[in-house]
């Protein structure tokens, strides 16, 4: 197999436990050669978390809450110190939102979870391009995870779906603005896949025996399906790729409608 991540450092956000695809993105760069810190979210997931931080031997895993300056500040002079002032790649994997603001009726958002929703969802890639970038002395790749409900409506969705359109957006804003300073983003729009953060989706599991109908592919996809792909965009394989969210949902997204019974 040819390390397409040799010699490259990154830093991966909201690795939950070993089904998260921010953790499987983690394992794949580290196969592929890269020296990989770990970041998560509170006291509840680090008995999860450090063990499969050991087995990449990652040189930090420390807890963020990606709301808080002062915590992404911590997670980014931890990568500069353990990498020596360089980093080649930040992989995004965090996402929330307030369960009441799933199961209510999307008009009856709150205030309050809409900005939640948006800090936590689409603002914190901003605020980890904001400190990434100058230790990206060599160039380097942000990688955000999306999903399809930023495109089209996905019931009860809701304010998620609109953090993930504002998500995406940021990709292209970012992809802008860092390109002339060799940092490339993008952003990977995966189908539904059994993960924790998954599970607080209400009807997630009628959700994804749709998508394996509908899909050309007549199946949903797995972690190591959006790591593969992950891994070649993080890779001087996709060098000259930016702005761009890739589909990795077995074809899902290409349909209009189910397809029509034989």
């Amino acid at each position: 197999m040819t390390a397409l991540l040799a010699g490259k450092n990154g830093l991966v956000f909201g690795v939950a436990n070993h089904r998260s695809i921010a953790w499987a993105i983690a394992e794949a760069a580290h196969r592929h050669g890269a020296r990989v810190g770990v970041s998560y979210f509170g006291e509840r997931l680090e008995r999860r978390v450090v063990p499969l931080a050991a087995q990449i031997d990652a040189p930090f895993c420390i807890p963020c809450d990606v709301s808080d300056d002062a915590d992404l500040d911590a997670c980014f002079a931890a990568a500069a110190e353990a990498f020596d002032g360089r980093l080649d790649f930040v992989v995004h994997g965090v996402a929330f939102a307030q369960r009441d603001d799933l199961l209510n009726r999307f008009n009856l958002t709150s205030r309050a979870g809409h900005a939640l929703a948006m800090d936590v969802s689409a603002y914190s890639l901003t605020a980890m391009a904001r400190r990434a970038a100058p230790l990206m002395t060599e160039g380097g790749a942000l990688l955000t995870l999306t999903y399809y409900g930023a495109e089209k409506v996905i019931p009860r969705y809701n304010v998620m779906g609109v953090a993930k359109a504002a998500l995406e957006a940021g990709v292209r804003y970012l992809a802008a603005d860092l390109g002339p300073d060799g940092v490339r983003v993008n952003g990977i729009s995966a189908g539904p896949i059994k993960t924790l953060a998954a599970s607080g989706i209400p009807g997630f599991r009628k959700m994804l025996g749709q998508a394996g109908e509908i899909a050309p592919l007549r199946r949903t996809v797995d972690q190591a399906e959006v790591a593969d792909a992950a891994v070649f965009l993080l890779s001087d394989m996709a060098r000259g790729i930016t702005g761009e969210v890739l589909h990795v949902d077995a074809g899902q997204n290409i349909m209009g409608a189910p397809p029509l019974a034989d």
